[in-house]
């Protein structure tokens, strides 16, 4: 699938669901650090798009980057607050930060 993306973006290079849905094949890989790369590309296209921020919030949290997963989740639920926090509460990406006191608050009503 990466192989795909690599010819799609060579071909379009701005598009943001390549961008994206590469970010997403590395992210099932447990290449997180690529996959950020990736979400950052698609992030620089298209910036209101909360799919990619919930899923850099999930790579952080997994890599165990508690400020950067809840900067990122934050993003992703000033954008879609109902279904960020809801997905957010029991999504086993988040198990390592899921006790953070500001994770808690973020899932709660807000973080500044």
């Amino acid at each position: 699938a990466i192989a795909n993306f690599d010819r799609a973006l060579e071909i379009r290079p701005r598009d943001f669901w390549a961008w994206f849905k590469r970010g997403d094949a590395l992210r099932h890989l447990k290449r997180y650090e690529e996959a950020l790369l990736n979400y950052d590309r698609a992030l620089t296209i298209q910036p209101d798009d909360e799919y990619a921020w919930y899923n850099k919030a999930c790579c952080y949290a997994i890599l165990g980057n508690a400020d950067l997963a809840i900067e990122n989740l934050q993003k992703a639920i000033c954008l879609h607050p109902s279904e960020y926090k809801t997905l957010a509460k029991t999504d086993p990406d988040f198990q390592q930060i899921r006790g953070n006191q500001q994770f808690q608050a973020l899932l709660q009503g807000g973080v500044n």
